[in-house]
């Protein structure tokens, strides 16, 4: 097998057709055709005035604790107070329907606080609720990787099968070959062959065997290979035949 050359093909590790979560507007494309983009760096935007507005509005609520402070400051109040008069009515200088007026008084003041506690929670998983809303609209690359394709521009309306791009991962190559059966035993795991792309890029480099197929093609007698080949510096394109050997 050292020495014998075989066919391959050298393509992206990962093509991603980014598109959104939501529809409507596109408000930006920020790459273009060609651009290097990094994982999570925003690449368009939706339409998003409403949202934005909507989230300012919950973001108030959200904040807007002043009710519920001051309920729980009454029931400490009024907690206080009943605490004297049971004081007083030991001595009997108070009537216990005075004593019970205040314990009724001081049940509704806590219950009022508990609530008012819960409806400014409330108001704040809405204000995340609508600040997630507000990020789908921004659209971030999932992946490191180049520009391939931009399908839509600013002003343009996405509807739900539309993508805005077309991201490859070209940092690693994947270099995919089919050899013949009678090699299946003779390749590993881990074991390193030299890749030479057809000219022009032409050169020499180094790959390792990532992946053997289980299931081997009985009509022609082959499997498959994939090999991870790095490029880190991007210098060599994906979807360029090679030739493939293994050492």
């Amino acid at each position: 097998m050292a020495g014998r050359d075989f066919d391959c093909l050298m393509e992206a590790r990962v093509t991603v057709k980014l598109g959104a979560a939501v529809t409507g507007l596109v408000k930006k494309v920020l790459v273009d055709r060609g651009d290097i983009v990094k994982e999570g760096q925003v690449v368009a935007e939706m339409e998003s005035d409403v949202q934005s507005a909507i989230v300012a509005i919950a973001r108030i609520r959200a904040t807007n604790n002043f009710q519920m402070l001051g309920l729980q400051k009454r029931a400490e109040f009024l907690n206080r107070k009943v605490d004297r008069l049971q004081s007083l009515r030991k001595t009997e200088a108070t009537s216990q329907v005075s004593v019970d007026e205040a314990q009724t008084e001081a049940f509704i003041a806590e219950h009022g606080a508990k609530e008012a506690q819960l409806s400014w929670k409330q108001a704040q998983s809405e204000l995340e609720r609508d600040e997630a809303a507000l990020n789908l609209r921004i659209i971030k690359s999932p992946i490191d990787g180049v520009v391939t394709e931009r399908l839509m521009y600013s002003g343009e309306y996405r509807h739900d099968s539309n993508a805005l791009m077309t991201i490859a991962q070209i940092d690693r190559l994947n270099v995919e070959a089919f050899l013949p059966v009678s090699f299946y035993r003779q390749i590993k795991v881990g074991a390193v062959a030299e890749v030479r792309p057809d000219e022009p890029i032409g050169g020499v480099y180094k790959a390792t065997v990532a992946v053997i197929d289980s299931v081997l093609d009985a009509a022609s007698g082959t499997f498959r290979v994939r090999l991870t080949l790095p490029n880190a510096d991007y210098q060599l394109p994906a979807g360029i035949r090679c030739k493939l050997r293994f050492q």
